[in-house]
């Protein structure tokens, strides 16, 4: 099997059992890349997995929930005797809780469950996988954050989305890009790309699919970074039109 791994990307995509997480695995998969479909329920996350393999995608279930230290340090051991490397991650997993809301109302176990997915999950999968991602000749990191955790855009009238006030999933977010912005400077001289991406407000279960862009659309921007040639950018916030202000 890592005889295997040296001819092809491997590539982790947390929380890719359904919505952009999932075409974000069909389309790196699609690139040539060995996908590990990263979710937390196994039912789900097989049956996913399955769909792809049916189309010809190199793809298999990797249990990993980002709220279980446990499953994150078993699913970097994994990896490591299956590859012995990694060379991308993409840290979609992420939920918005439900009595998230404005500053004066929100709950604040709906805050702290935000925190504890969005940001501490995802700092924990990315602390358990450095030292696989270390081990590729080139990696990328691509962190899934939100038009919402830009602070720039959030005290704009004029923005689009302005009036979206939900405090737990919007400072999650905006903590996901100081891991970036952190972590990029951390790994300045090293091979590996760490980057933020606003998806775009596209149309899956977390906002009950009312967003106005297709899930492949939200997954471009993703893919793009996923697979950056070695001179590629570190340390950036982008969407599909381009850079988006911290």
């Amino acid at each position: 099997m890592k005889m295997e791994s040296a001819l092809k990307k491997i590539a982790l995509v947390t929380g890719a059992n359904k919505g952009i997480g999932f075409e974000v695995a069909r389309q790196l998969a699609a690139s040539g890349c060995t996908v590990l479909l990263g979710a937390r329920n196994k039912a789900l996350g097989e049956e996913a997995a399955a769909t792809l393999k049916r189309e010809g995608c190199d793809v298999r279930y990797l249990s990993i929930d980002l709220d279980d230290p446990a499953t994150i340090a078993t699913a970097a051991k994994d990896i490591d005797a299956g590859f012995g490397h990694l060379d991308v991650l993409v840290n979609n997993a992420g939920i918005a809780w439900q009595g998230d809301g404005l500053p004066s109302s929100s709950s604040l176990d709906a805050i702290e469950r935000d925190f504890r997915v969005n940001f501490l999950g995802t700092v924990a999968v990315t602390q358990a996988m450095l030292p696989l991602l270390r081990k590729a000749s080139s990696a990328s990191i691509v962190n899934v954050s939100s038009g919402l955790g830009s602070l720039t855009k959030s005290s704009d009238p004029a923005w689009t989305h302005v009036a979206a006030k939900y405090l737990g999933y919007a400072a999650s977010k905006a903590a996901l890009n100081m891991l970036t912005v952190q972590l990029a400077y951390e790994l300045r001289g090293t091979a590996i790309k760490v980057n933020s991406v606003d998806p775009g407000y596209t149309a899956t279960d977390l906002n009950q699919h009312q967003g106005t862009q297709s899930v492949p659309e939200g997954a471009a921007e993703i893919i793009r970074l996923a697979l950056l040639p070695d001179n590629g950018p570190t340390g950036t916030f982008s969407n599909a039109q381009g850079i988006v202000p911290w």
